[in-house]
């Protein structure tokens, strides 16, 4: 059995079409396959490994390549040129049998029929990935037990809550115990006590039975929660390819320090107040003020603390790291000027 669950080495997906001229002679032109091309690079030259067992996520700004890759890492697309192998299987060459050890949960398309109970759809998929009768029953009921949905088995899709549907979604992507789950958007729409459970639930099955989980999300809370390891891409090309932790290192730079107030703070702190500071005001509220210290050295949380101390009646300090929305927002934002 291949040690790795995904390995990508320069690959290339490249989409051509032709620019239809105008009159009658570029339309007879665009017929005969004639006229001038026009060359779209989504992927350039991805070289991704992923281990059995990991928890990746895929993340990059609308357009960058993320759903191209999948596709061709499915076996949907055919790449330019490059090479890929998940699971040992070439995706675009060995489809059908990459099939049966790939699950996959999409936030917006279901694979659960909308007027009929998910029993009905677990079912179809049963006979689909050819499961025998008793390992299917004893699979399902462990999944059952597992997610919680035992009260939704024979309730028509159409009535069951977002949450409800999704963990069952989750459920039917499986039954057939693959080896690699993709998840593309899967807490899209959902409140946070949903988020909170498919999550817990997902994170058990990666501990359980030692799925690959390869997420693509822009919700920052799937990132931190789901994901060890994160793979930025942009333009087609990997930015960045690390712990979750060092993303943060990388795009955003800095620490957040929040101060809690014994008195309300009737001053101001304008930027002329914190003008050649290496930190910004990100709130100045009665009882609590929130800078960010911008520049990692030395003596910098010290010198803030102070700074805040000859200022404001200071009951309380807090140091963290900044929120992972903060990152990913900086990362779109930077992609989006260059």
């Amino acid at each position: 059995m291949p040690s790795l669950a995904i390995h990508t080495e320069l690959l290339r997906k490249e989409f051509r079409r032709r620019n239809r001229q105008p009159g009658i002679g570029g339309f007879f032109r665009g017929l005969a396959g004639r006229g001038p091309q026009e060359v779209t690079v989504a992927v350039k030259g991805l070289n991704l490994q992923a281990e059995r067992g990991e928890r990746i996520a895929f993340i990059g700004p609308n357009g960058s390549g993320k759903s191209t890759t999948i596709k061709m890492l499915t076996g949907i697309l055919h790449p330019t040129s490059g090479h890929a192998e998940v699971l040992g299987f070439n995706p675009w060459r060995q489809r059908k049998q990459l099939a049966f050890q790939l699950g996959s949960v999409f936030g917006q398309k279901s694979q659960l029929w909308f007027h009929l109970p998910p029993t009905e759809t677990y079912y179809l998929l049963s006979k689909i990935y050819e499961l025998d009768p008793q390992l299917y029953r004893q699979r399902l009921g462990m999944l059952v037990e597992s997610f919680g949905i035992g009260d939704y088995l024979t309730t028509p899709v159409r009535k069951l809550s977002l949450g409800e549907r999704m963990r069952c979604e989750v459920v039917a992507s499986l039954l057939h115990n693959p080896s690699l789950l993709l998840l593309d958007e899967p807490s899209i729409g959902l409140d946070v006590v949903a988020k909170g459970l498919l999550r817990e639930h997902i994170r058990s099955v990666n501990a359980t039975e030692g799925t690959t989980i390869f997420i693509t999300s822009h919700d920052a809370g799937d990132v931190e929660t789901l994901a060890e390891r994160v793979v930025v891409i942009s333009e087609g090309e990997a930015i960045f390819d690390g712990p979750v932790n060092d993303l943060r290192e990388r795009f955003l730079r800095g620490k957040r320090l929040e101060a809690t107030l014994a008195e309300p703070f009737t001053g101001q702190l304008a930027d002329a107040d914190v003008a050649g500071h290496p930190w910004q005001v990100l709130a100045a509220e009665p009882f609590r003020i929130v800078l960010h210290l911008s520049i990692n050295r030395p003596g910098i949380t010290r010198d803030a603390i102070t700074f805040l101390t000859e200022r404001c009646a200071v009951e309380d300090i807090t140091i963290t790291e900044p929120p992972m929305e903060e990152v990913i927002r900086a990362i779109y934002a930077a992609e989006a000027t260059t």
